[in-house]
């Protein structure tokens, strides 16, 4: 029973080391990481369309666009908004439909290293990770990742080869719709198309477009 716990143990610490060693690497520039979800793709044989873009080459509109949708507070938070989980929480226990609480931090590791569905587990894995990832990797770099790895459809990651499929065009050439559109999808990007929005996909993006206009100091850690 004892070399069963010191296995068990041994193996948890392996699972652990794994995101800290690959955060690290990730701190380089020219280290493309990929998500399990890439991963996945890949081992039953069925390919994806992802093409790596640095944050200068795919343009301010999608990064601005995408972290007014995704997470306002990306710049001001250490890789959880305690304040928008502690809202959620307290709306869980009155009853309320749960909303989410995800940073873009949060986002990104569950991309990397995690699975996806709702998960109490899964959750309390990522809290420490985003606050992880926040203390060794710049905001920029998270920003970048995060951008270059999100699913964005079927067999679909990264914002240039959502550019590409949605819109025929190149990430730094989207307009101001068109990237708000492809922010305000990613909640739910198997069942929103950006090419085809509803008119509740119209009006989201329109906000987000407006939010966009008027960043400002929101957006300061993303720049150069």
């Amino acid at each position: 029973m004892r070399w069963l716990v010191r296995r068990l143990a041994l193996v948890l610490v392996v699972l652990a080391l794994i995101p800290a060693i690959l955060t690290l690497v990730y701190r380089v520039p020219f280290v493309h990481p990929v998500s399990t979800l890439m991963m996945r793709d890949l081992a039953v044989f069925s390919g994806y369309d992802r093409r790596w873009k640095s944050l200068d080459e795919m343009g301010s509109l999608i990064q601005h666009s995408v972290m007014m949708s995704e997470d306002g507070r990306f710049c001001a938070h250490g890789g959880v908004d305690w304040a928008a989980l502690n809202i959620v929480i307290n709306d869980a226990l009155s009853g309320e439909k749960p909303r989410g609480a995800s940073t873009i931090p949060m986002q990104t590791v569950k991309n990397l290293y995690l699975w996806q569905g709702r998960s109490f587990i899964r959750k309390g894995l990522e809290l420490p990770l985003a606050m992880y990832v926040d203390l060794v990797l710049p905001k920029r770099r998270i920003m970048e990742i995060y951008l270059n790895i999100v699913e964005w459809g079927p067999n679909i990651y990264g914002v240039e080869a959502a550019a590409q499929h949605y819109f025929g065009r190149s990430a730094d050439r989207l307009t101001r719709r068109q990237a708000a559109l492809l922010a305000v999808s990613l909640p739910n990007p198997l069942e929103r198309n950006p090419a085809r929005p509803s008119r509740g996909l119209n009006r989201l993006a329109a906000n987000i477009e407006k939010r966009a206009r008027k960043a400002g100091g929101y957006v300061g850690c993303l720049k150069p």
